[in-house]
C-alpha cells in the first residue's frame, strides 16, 4: 500500500485553487457567517397549518460520514395499501430568500465534494444542525405523502408542511447488509421499537416503484465513483463506492418524491426546475455498443429497448457491468436543469424514463432544491411564486454550468489523490476501457485502481466502450493530468 503523508493538505490547497479557477467560492463572506451564527432555529412564520407527525417512525439512510441530512422516510398504515412519506429538510425555514447565506448558495449552488474536504453549500451551523435532520432533534420539513398500488404506480400524492423527528440515523452499507442477510440489524434501529418491520415494508414500495420505473424504460446503470481513503492525512487508497439496496432503496423513494413535487407545481399553475436528461445524441454509438456485447437495439432511441439490453448484460456479467454502464452513461449525456411552463410538455428524463421530475429533496445540498422547495411552500400557502419564469429560466442554466464547474472540481482533485497513488508506477501496464473520445482527445479507465486519464498516444479508431491496454507516461499530481498510452 502506498501512502502519501502530507496528501489530505496538498489536496485541500489544490480544490481550493481549483474552485476560485472555476467561480466557485471556497469561502462564506463574512455577512454570510453572521447570519449562520446569528440563527437559532427555523422559522415557522406563524403557519398553523403545520402538523405534527413527530409520532411517526422516521430514519435517515445515508453515507456513514454525512451529517447534512436532508431525507426522512417512514411507511405508514393505509388501509391495505401501501403509503410511504418523505420528510425534506425545510432550510428555507433557516435561510431566508435574498440574504447573505442565500447569495452564497445561489454562487455556487451546490455542496462540493472533494477527496480531501467539503465545501458545503451552506455553514455547517445549518447543513449539519439547524436544517439538517438530526437524530432525537424536532425540525420543520415538507412531507411529500406518496400511495403506491400493488403495481408500483403512484396512485396519490399529497405536500404539507410538519414538525418531524428523527428516530434513527442509520447509513447505507449496514442497512444494505441486513436487508440483503449479511448483517444484523443496526443498533441505532434495534432500538426503535417497530423500526424493522417499517423498513422491509419500505424496501417492498420501492422495489416496486423501481420494478415499474424498469418496465416503462428506467435504465438500471452502475457505475463506480472511486473514493479516497486516508489514515489519518495520508492518502492510502481510491476505492469504489458500489451500489446497494438501501441506496436503491433512498433513491427509488426520491425520485418518486420528485416526481410528485413536479405535478404538484404544474396542477397548481406555477413555472418550476426540472431535472431533464434529453434524447442521447450518441444513441447510434449506443447501437453499435450493444452489438458488441450481443445485444440488438432499434435505430431510433427507446428507452425501453436500453432497459432490457441493460438488465440482461447485468445478470450474464455483473463484473464488467459497471464499465458498459459508464459507457453508457458517457454517451447518455449530461442531465440539465431547464424551465417548466404550466401546461406545457417537459422534456422528460431519458434514463428515468418519466416525464414529471424536478430536485427536491436535498435542499441542504443543492440550490435547484431551494428553489423548488419555496415554490412549493408559496403554493402551499397561496402566495404569489417565490420567483418568475424568467427568473427560472436563467436560474436553470446558471445551475446547470456551476454543477458542471463543481463536477469538473471533484473530477479534478479525484485525479490528483488518484496521481499521488500512481506516481511511483510509471511505466506500468493495465487494462482499460474507453470512456471519452472527442476532437479534443481520448479518455480511458483503469479499474485498480479506478481512475480515469487521457490517452496520449495510440488513440486512432478507438471509440467509447472499446477495450484497451495502456501504459502508464506520466502524472501531474498539482492539475490532476494522468496520462496513459496505448501498449
Amino acid at each position: 500500500m502506498y501512502v502519501r503523508a502530507n496528501a489530505r493538505q496538498r489536496l485541500r490547497e489544490i480544490a481550493r485553487r481549483a474552485m476560485i479557477e472555476r467561480g466557485l467560492e471556497p469561502e462564506f463572506s463574512p455577512a454570510a457567517r453572521a447570519e449562520a451564527q446569528a440563527l437559532t432555529g427555523q422559522a415557522d412564520g406563524g403557519d398553523r397549518t403545520i402538523r405534527d407527525a413527530r409520532d411517526l417512525l422516521w430514519c435517515s439512510i445515508d453515507n456513514d460520514d454525512s451529517r447534512d441530512l436532508d431525507q426522512l422516510t417512514v411507511a405508514v398504515d393505509a388501509g391495505g395499501a401501501s403509503r410511504v412519506l418523505v420528510a425534506v429538510a425545510d432550510v428555507d425555514a433557516g435561510v431566508p430568500q435574498g440574504s447573505a447565506l442565500d447569495t452564497h448558495a445561489s454562487t455556487n449552488t451546490t455542496s462540493v465534494y472533494t477527496a480531501a474536504e467539503v465545501f458545503p453549500m451552506l455553514p455547517e451551523r445549518l447543513s449539519t444542525d439547524l436544517t439538517s435532520l438530526n437524530a432525537a432533534e424536532n425540525r420543520l420539513a415538507l412531507v411529500v405523502d406518496m400511495t403506491v398500488d400493488a403495481d408500483g404506480a403512484v396512485a396519490a400524492g399529497e405536500i404539507y408542511r410538519a414538525r418531524v423527528r428523527n428516530r434513527a440515523k442509520l447509513a447505507y452499507n449496514a442497512v444494505a447488509a441486513w436487508l440483503e442477510g449479511h448483517g444484523p440489524l443496526p443498533p441505532a434501529a434495534a432500538a426503535v421499537k417497530g423500526l424493522d418491520a417499517n423498513l422491509r415494508r419500505q424496501d417492498a414500495i420501492a422495489q416496486a416503484l423501481k420494478a415499474l420505473r424498469h418496465r416503462r424504460g428506467s435504465l438500471a446503470l452502475s457505475t463506480m465513483e472511486a473514493r479516497a481513503v486516508f489514515d489519518g492525512d495520508a492518502l492510502a487508497d481510491l476505492q469504489p463506492d458500489e451500489e446497494n439496496r438501501a441506496r436503491q432503496l433512498i433513491e427509488d423513494l426520491m425520485i418518486a418524491a420528485n416526481g410528485v413535487t413536479a405535478k404538484f407545481l404544474d396542477a397548481r399553475g406555477v413555472a418550476s426546475l426540472r431535472r431533464v436528461l434529453r434524447t442521447p445524441e450518441r444513441w447510434d454509438r449506443i447501437v453499435v455498443l450493444a452489438a458488441e456485447h450481443g445485444g440488438r437495439l432499434p435505430a431510433s432511441p427507446d428507452a425501453a429497448a436500453l432497459a432490457a439490453f441493460l438488465l440482461a448484460r447485468r445478470e450474464a456479467d455483473p463484473e464488467r457491468f459497471p464499465d458498459l454502464s459508464l459507457a453508457v452513461v458517457k454517451l447518455l449525456g449530461k442531465g440539465e436543469y431547464a424551465l417548466a411552463r404550466p401546461g406545457h410538455e417537459p422534456a422528460g428524463h431519458f434514463a428515468l424514463a418519466v416525464r414529471d421530475y424536478t430536485h427536491a429533496t436535498a435542499p441542504n445540498r443543492r440550490f435547484p432544491d431551494l428553489i423548488t422547495q419555496r415554490l412549493v411552500k408559496a403554493a402551499l400557502a397561496d402566495r404569489a411564486p417565490a420567483y418568475e419564469a424568467e427568473e427560472l429560466d436563467a436560474l436553470a442554466r446558471h445551475c446547470s454550468e456551476q454543477e458542471d464547474d463543481a463536477a469538473k472540481v471533484e473530477r479534478q482533485v479525484r485525479k490528483s489523490a488518484a496521481a499521488l497513488l500512481l506516481e511511483h508506477r510509471i511505466g506500468e501496464r493495465f487494462d482499460a476501457l474507453v470512456t471519452g473520445a472527442a476532437e479534443k482527445g481520448t479518455w480511458v479507465r483503469i479499474t485498480r485502481p479506478p481512475v480515469e486519464g487521457r490517452l496520449v498516444r495510440g488513440a486512432d479508431g478507438l471509440d467509447v466502450g472499446d477495450r484497451v491496454q495502456v501504459l502508464l507516461k506520466s502524472t501531474d499530481v498539482e492539475r490532476g493530468f494522468i496520462d496513459f498510452e496505448r501498449a
